[in-house]
């Protein structure tokens, strides 16, 4: 019984049936007939094979009787992780995508940002977004919010509400010459990020400087110096774009490269997470796994804005953390399964383009929607896949709930990879066909505030 390490857990839950998650030495591991323990802090106490019911219940004092049985085409899988997300950019996700970065950030997304003074307006919004994505079965979420203390504090409160894990960012930009109302002085900046650190305790704040083009230097030295100070998460975005690789050469003509602008200033630590990436050279991607700082890849986004393709094997390959993020609004979907198909897209049209391209499988990208995105966000050791001691963040997939996007059909089909498993097969038409995820679950949070079941309309 390897698995059981906390044989003192006083159980709350045991449920049986199958699980899928990633480890760091399997993409994609499938667990059938499997019992899992979750005691009362929501932590998962042991995962043993159902064989051992029996010295389970002894062991852990449990009711065999009360075990939870999942059906035939029930399984449970790690929460999703969004590693980057716009939260106040929601209300216009699906429109505004006929421009090239820059000039969309000046067009739609500043002037919509700044609506957000207005906290009854945001409370409308961001109640939306974080059950909407929620819905869509993301239980830990990376949040951008606005230039806007409050509000920003407000989808903290909202988030923490609802159950849903989150890292929430006060975005701080001292720099924006096109839409002139929409920044803040240095000063103003530098004492609402303290005032937004040191007030909300339970759920975790961001450093966020928006990007290296929306900030003087002086900013980003003060931003990191309070990252330092108070151990704290740090977001922002890196080359994403042509135009804007260049402005931060202009911008900052003493760096060696963009990354080299956020390292210069401490922001470039083992808990920051920068988004998309597309245009960054070895050499920076080296200077990523040298600090320990993530990458975000938003696929949806990258090709919408038409800003780049990443190459996601390359950055496996010089070992840099890498999660999933949908990039609303830049990203059209606030879906994680929509990253997902993305992301294998992506990879796709990187092979079109050469050959060979390794492309990747869906077993990868599966991994990091979930543990990837953990990893990427320093949560890693509470959440991501169903190791004893984490937090058991859930999700229970029905894939033959009656009105889903999914036929169930009974036929002898091809064989997934050489292990043949259906629940493999459930897996791979689960994040290639669906349309939304829009099948009966239950989410299982950290804390067991809330049991919800959903079936989405």
């Amino acid at each position: 019984m390897a698995n059981s390490n906390r044989p003192n857990a006083d159980i709350s839950h045991v449920y049986r049936g199958t699980f899928i998650h990633s480890t760091q030495q399997t993409a994609l591991q499938i667990l059938e007939d499997t019992l899992l323990g979750v005691d009362t802090d929501g932590k998962i106490a042991f995962i043993e094979k159902g064989a051992e019911l029996n010295q389970l219940s002894q062991i852990f004092g449990f009711n065999p009787s009360e075990v939870t049985q999942l059906a035939q085409h029930e399984l449970f899988m790690p929460g999703l992780v969004d590693t980057h997300i716009h939260a106040p950019q929601y209300c216009y996700a699906g429109t505004a995508l006929d421009m090239p970065l820059l000039q969309w950030l000046n067009t739609y997304t500043f002037p919509v940002e700044s609506r957000f003074k207005d906290l009854e307006f945001a409370h409308r919004v961001y109640t939306q977004v974080v059950q909407r994505t929620l819905r869509n079965g993301t239980t830990t979420a990376c949040y951008f919010a606005t230039i806007h203390t409050d509000a920003s504090l407000l989808l903290g409160q909202i988030a923490n509400d609802f159950g849903q894990r989150a890292l929430v960012g006060k975005v701080c930009m001292d720099r924006n010459n096109s839409v002139k109302h929409y920044k803040e002085t240095n000063q103003e900046s530098q004492e609402e990020t303290c005032r937004w650190v040191s007030t909300y305790p339970l759920v975790r704040p961001v450093v966020t400087p928006r990007f290296a083009p929306s900030c003087t230097g002086a900013l980003l030295g003060q931003l990191g110096a309070i990252a330092k100070n108070n151990n704290l998460h740090i977001q922002s975005h890196i080359s994403e774009n042509v135009e804007e690789v260049k402005l931060v050469k202009e911008l900052f003509p003493e760096s060696e490269s963009y990354t080299d602008v956020y390292h210069k200033y401490n922001l470039l630590t083992d808990k920051t997470v920068m988004a998309h990436g597309c245009y960054l050279t070895d050499a920076e991607l080296a200077l990523f796994r040298e600090t320990g700082a993530s990458l975000s890849h938003c696929p949806n986004s990258n090709i919408s804005l038409c800003s780049g393709m990443l190459d996601v094997r390359n950055v496996l390959k010089h070992k840099v953390k890498l999660g999933l993020g949908t990039d609303v609004a830049g990203g059209y979907s606030a879906s994680m399964l929509d990253a997902v198909r993305r992301a294998l897209d992506t990879s796709k049209v990187l092979t079109i383009q050469d050959p060979e391209y390794e492309t990747l499988t869906f077993e990868e990208v599966f991994r990091l929607a979930t543990l990837g995105g953990s990893h990427a966000l320093s949560l890693d050791d509470q959440t991501g896949n169903f190791e004893v001691g984490k937090d058991f963040d859930a999700l229970r997939v029905n894939v033959a709930a009656a009105g889903g996007p999914i036929d169930m059909i009974q036929c002898e089909g091809p064989k997934v990879r050489s292990i043949g498993l259906n629940e493999c097969a459930h897996i791979s038409t689960l994040i290639n066909k669906s349309t939304t995820f829009d099948f009966s679950f239950m989410l299982i949070y950290h804390h067991f505030n809330f049991r919800l079941f959903w079936k989405n309309s």
